[in-house]
């Protein structure tokens, strides 16, 4: 008889299930490194593309704010326009003040470590202002540029009367029309090269680049001053360096989302 009887096929082992609880550790590592990365992606944005800051004063209403006396917009602010080109007026820019804006300037942190830490880490994100003297202004001339401003000519840069359309009476609590310097008469002032004035459209309630700039001794009749007379422009103008960004948008409250737009009042309606 034929012998039938052949070789057995060869068997190969069964692969053992990965036990549950390698499962939840591999599942662990790959959610730590996943958040890990996006925070790392996160920081980097933040810190070289855009960042949101929170405002905390009413000098920018009511371009940033919305109704006087309210303060907590967020907003967005471009890191990366300023690495290709300068800010130009009408801006609405966000910048370091420098030495000399930061007499009196006291920390907003608590003495607590831990709270500060928080304070700090909120900060980064925009739910608490930065514990410098950044502030928000709009660029109204640049360097070479003469700006000055007459109760009988107004706001003028280069000798040119400005448009600014976004001054707005109710929070200026004053027509600009009437009183265009809405304060003290200034300048002139030339903007030294590689430096900005800068000004608040809430221009009554806004310590800008006209206040930084007195070097005049103090006169009896505080009314007619003429400020920013001297001969140090340096000191009520800001240097394009310490510009950390131009503002885009506002992020925060959903109903104030939207553009903000940098009008130049260099240009006529």
């Amino acid at each position: 008889m034929t012998d039938t009887t052949g070789s057995s096929p060869e068997t190969t082992p069964e692969t053992s299930p990965e036990p549950a609880e390698d499962r939840k550790h591999t599942t662990l590592r790959e959610s730590v490194v996943l958040i890990s990365i996006a925070l790392v992606m996160y920081y980097l944005m933040l810190t070289f593309v855009a960042r949101p800051y929170l405002i905390p004063s009413e000098s920018m209403e009511p371009t940033l704010h919305g109704c006087h006396g309210c303060v907590g917009d967020r907003i967005m602010v471009d890191k990366v326009t300023y690495r290709f080109s300068s800010p130009q007026p009408g801006d609405v820019v966000v910048f370091q003040g420098p030495p000399s804006w930061n007499v009196g300037y006291k920390s907003i942190r608590s003495d607590n470590a831990a709270v500060r830490w928080v304070q700090n880490a909120l900060s980064f994100i925009g739910f608490v202002p930065p514990d410098e003297n950044d502030l928000v202004k709009r660029v109204i001339a640049v360097g070479g540029q003469t700006v000055q401003c007459r109760n009988d000519t107004g706001l003028t840069v280069d000798g040119k009367p400005l448009h600014e359309p976004y001054l707005n009476p109710a929070n200026l609590m004053v027509d600009p029309k009437v009183y265009p310097c809405l304060g003290n008469e200034f300048g002139p002032v030339t903007v030294p090269d590689g430096r900005l004035w800068v000004m608040g459209d809430n221009r009554t309630h806004s310590a800008d680049s006209r206040a930084r700039c007195d070097t005049v001794a103090v006169q009896p009749d505080l009314g007619r001053r003429v400020l920013c007379t001297g001969d140090d422009a340096d000191a009520g103008t800001v240097p394009v360096a310490n510009v950390i960004g131009k503002t885009r948008f506002i992020a925060w409250p959903p109903s104030r989302w939207g553009l903000v737009r940098a009008t130049d009042p260099q240009q006529g309606p």
